[in-house]
């Protein structure tokens, strides 16, 4: 087991230099360099950043626990979502980006104002915020557990505070500087995370008495090097063509169409370092993903070889094997892996949660108030969403409740399908629509997607949609829109 004192150092460590990042590249900020970085960034940066924030806490402790379990992904099949990604992101590249730089956003919900009016624009901001805050609250609230964990034994610290000096810690060193701050502390935790998973396999191999080079042929033998999965069909949940057609639509939505991943993007200087930026991050999010799965193919080997029992629940197998099997290089590793993944999401979230109030509901891109005052509301607004997040977080503890939890988890990810669909009505079509009538389709939308999903066994013959739901959910919130402009049309014609 890790030293307490060391596992202090550690934490403490850490965030000290994430601060210390933050008081040197905040500078004199302005909403500017809160908002955009004044489109400054690196791409290069930029893309490695991208990673930590795809990558959440989640991900980090999930996706490993889930390559030798049953379920929704075994083996390797999670790859055939990540491949799907890269269609994806081919089509943020070179279809959203261009509308976005051409437009000159600073929220990309912007475009949904110039294309159909405000009312569009303040729902997509919202269906925005409300996955943003439930997302990042539920990651954080994961992460808390597991420190609530460690912390038992050693340092007994009540649920609550550890949320609250997580969140206190995330604001200090994201107040300031915004976006431009998140662009390089989010390397650092990139960096962290991606060296931890490479640290935790280097430690098994050893423990395990082999070379790194004969780590793909131990996860073969285990049998857990499996990629594709055509054998089934479409009621199977790990079946190709839906997984890889869910990738592509899930990196739309979830990086193309969300402020959080794309106000990373608009910080490049021009269009052509920001589909650079999206090129060299796809390819490192390739290798990233098969470097976790290979993790936690070698967690399982691991447990497996040593006789250590599966946990029912597998997103704790790694924090179980590295705190408390693989030595303290692995645990130290783990600490700022973890907090690496999940402070990267969370405090790009909070930013971008900040920056989508200012922007879209308080319009701060057409006011015409000094400086100063735009920065005491930013402050305050950033206060206020921190305060919202803790407020979640510790409501989510009360519940107590993991199916609830995770309900509410997979609630959030309706909120993309609307959005999607408002998008896709203002870039393909040359219709009007009638504004105040949009958050009628875009609430109607997610209800009916979530009957059609919670009832698809018995109305499609076993087919379940899985990602696939984000797709449905899209063409709802299109042919809704579609109906509402035909309706209004069709009444114009008849009043004249």
């Amino acid at each position: 087991m890790i030293s307490p004192t060391i596992l202090i150092l550690v934490i403490v460590g850490y965030f000290a230099l994430l601060i210390g990042i933050s008081h040197f590249t905040a500078g004199k900020s302005d909403s500017a360099v809160f908002f955009t970085g004044k489109r400054q960034s690196s791409w290069v940066l930029v893309a490695i950043g991208m990673i930590g924030a795809s990558l959440s806490g989640v991900s980090f402790i999930s996706i490993p626990g889930v390559v030798g379990a049953g379920g929704v992904n075994q083996a390797f099949s999670w790859m055939q979502m990540v491949l799907g990604f890269l269609v994806g992101y081919a089509v943020i590249a070179h279809i959203l980006l261009p509308l976005y730089y051409k437009h000159n956003l600073t929220s990309i919900y912007e475009y949904l104002g110039e294309r159909f009016g405000q009312v569009s624009h303040t729902t997509g901001a919202l269906f925005f915020m409300l996955s943003r805050i439930i997302g990042a609250s539920f990651r954080l609230f994961l992460v808390a557990l597991v420190f609530e964990i460690i912390f038992k034994d050693i340092l007994p610290i009540p649920f609550w505070l550890i949320v609250l000096i997580t969140i206190v810690l995330i604001w200090v060193y994201t107040f300031r500087g915004g976006i431009k701050t998140i662009v390089v502390t989010d390397v650092i935790q990139t960096v962290s995370m991606l060296t931890a998973v490479f640290l935790t396999i280097l430690g098994i191999s050893n423990a395990l008495g082999i070379s790194l080079s004969e780590v793909p042929a131990t996860i073969n033998d285990a049998g857990l090097g499996k990629w594709f999965y055509f054998e089934e069909g479409w009621s199977d949940p790990n079946n190709f063509y839906k997984q890889f057609i869910s990738g592509a639509f899930i990196a739309i939505v979830m990086t193309g169409l969300d402020q959080d991943m794309m106000q990373k993007n608009l910080t490049c200087r021009t269009l052509g370092e920001a589909q650079k930026n999206i090129y060299l991050f796809s390819v490192i999010l390739v290798f990233a993903n098969i470097l976790i799965l290979a993790m936690g193919a070698m967690l399982y080997v691991y447990a497996n070889n040593q006789g250590v029992e599966i946990p029912a629940k597998t997103d704790q197998l790694y924090p179980l094997l590295a705190i408390q099997h693989l030595g303290p290089l692995v645990a130290i590793s783990f600490i700022i892996g973890i907090m690496a993944a999940a402070y990267s999401s969370a405090d790009s979230a909070l930013t971008s949660l900040t920056t989508s109030f200012c922007v879209d509901i308080l319009g701060f891109e057409k006011s015409t108030e000094s400086e100063e005052v735009k920065k005491k509301k930013r402050l305050a607004v950033h206060i206020g969403f921190s305060i919202v997040l803790f407020a979640v977080i510790i409501l989510f503890e009360a519940i107590n409740n993991e199916a609830v939890i995770k309900g509410l988890f997979t609630a959030a990810g309706y909120t993309y399908g609307p959005i999607l669909g408002l998008f896709c009505y203002g870039m393909f079509t040359k219709n009007k629509l009638p504004d105040a009538w949009v958050p009628l389709v875009c609430i109607a939308a997610p209800i009916l997607t979530y009957f059609i999903n919670s009832n698809s066994e018995v109305l499609f013959g076993g087919l379940k949609f899985g990602f696939l739901i984000v797709v449905i959910n899209g063409l709802l919130t299109f042919l809704g829109l579609l109906l509402l402009t035909t309706l209004v049309l069709t009444k114009k014609a008849s009043t004249h």
